[in-house]
């Protein structure tokens, strides 16, 4: 009973990071899970299995907080269910031990960029509202699917942090639209899963505490960004995938870093990110009328088919 309620206050946990910033549950559901022994492929296929319902009532939450782009949601969608289910049913023996420290440098280098251009800059004015072709999302879909089932976790940081270095859509909705296409992300890779190693190997007790935990934080966290200003949440997003994968890379084979070193680069990324979520917040206040004014156009823009740029350019 223990051990249940505690799985149910991490689904809660990773739900409220994951629904806040579009990444985070399955790295953390899936790294308790290894922790008390259970194999890999047992360990995504439960967690694959607690989002087909986390991310469904995820996704409708930030569907009823307009933080949805359903153009964006069935492009990257669509493709990142093939990925998922073509990792769980034919690769998730494989292992990613070698890959993890490279997907890690590519990670980082996006969530730097992510980081410093929403901390100093701000709202993206060139991009913003202009429309993500299926020629970014597709491949994109199909790496971040595959990454997700056979690593037990990585839709949102391999999706969320590409989206928003592309400068096209504005944070809010680049995490609701990831959070609600990676239901059928879900789905694909749970079924791959059953397929491949039967459902006896699932325990769904676990499946059922992670379940709860989730969909108690998802409207939670749907409400979170709805009023988070989006300097601010880019800001977070960056850090929170700087952070991660530092650990991944400092951890990983390639360096081996030791205890103390790991340790201070925490405390340097820990001290940065603190800063930088301030100087937003303060950068926030100075220019909210005009970020407001960003978001605007872009949506008006994107409701009436056009890009910001051609909308400025129509004669009145």
């Amino acid at each position: 009973m223990q051990k249940l309620l505690l799985l149910a206050l991490v689904g809660l946990g990773a739900q409220l990071v994951d629904g806040s910033l579009g990444m985070a549950y399955g790295v953390t559901s899936t790294t308790l899970l290894l922790a008390i022994g259970t194999n890999p492929a047992a360990a995504s296929a439960t967690v694959h299995l607690a989002e087909i319902g986390t991310t469904l009532v995820s996704g409708l939450s930030h569907w009823r907080f307009g933080n949805v782009d359903w153009k964006v949601v069935l492009k990257i969608g669509v493709p990142g269910a093939i990925g998922a289910f073509a990792g769980a049913t034919f690769l998730s023996s494989i292992s990613t031990e070698t890959a993890a420290p490279l997907m890690a440098i590519i990670l980082l280098a996006l969530g730097l960029y992510v980081f410093l251009r929403f901390t100093f800059q701000g709202l993206p004015k060139g991009q913003l509202g202009k429309p993500l072709r299926k020629r970014f999302l597709a491949p994109l879909g199909v790496v971040a699917g595959f990454v997700d089932s056979t690593g037990g976790g990585g839709w949102g940081p391999v999706g969320t942090p590409a989206i928003l270095a592309s400068g096209r859509l504005e944070p809010r909705k680049t995490i609701g639209s990831i959070d609600t296409s990676e239901f059928l992300v879900a789905v694909a890779a749970s079924i791959g899963f059953v397929i491949g190693i039967g459902s006896e190997n699932i325990d769904y007790g676990w499946v059922l505490a992670l379940l709860i935990g989730g969909v108690i934080a998802a409207p939670i966290a749907a409400w979170l960004v709805r009023h988070i200003p989006p300097r601010v949440l880019g800001a977070a997003v960056g850090g929170l995938i700087i952070l991660t994968n530092t650990r991944s890379l400092l951890r990983s084979d390639w360096i081996d870093a030791s205890d103390p070193v790991r340790y201070t680069f925490y405390a340097v990324i820990y001290l940065a990110w603190a800063a930088a979520l301030v100087y937003s917040i303060n950068q926030y206040r100075s220019h909210k009328a005009e970020d407001e004014q960003i978001i605007a156009e872009a949506e008006g823009a994107a409701a009436a088919g056009e890009t910001p740029d051609e909308k400025a350019s129509t004669p009145a």
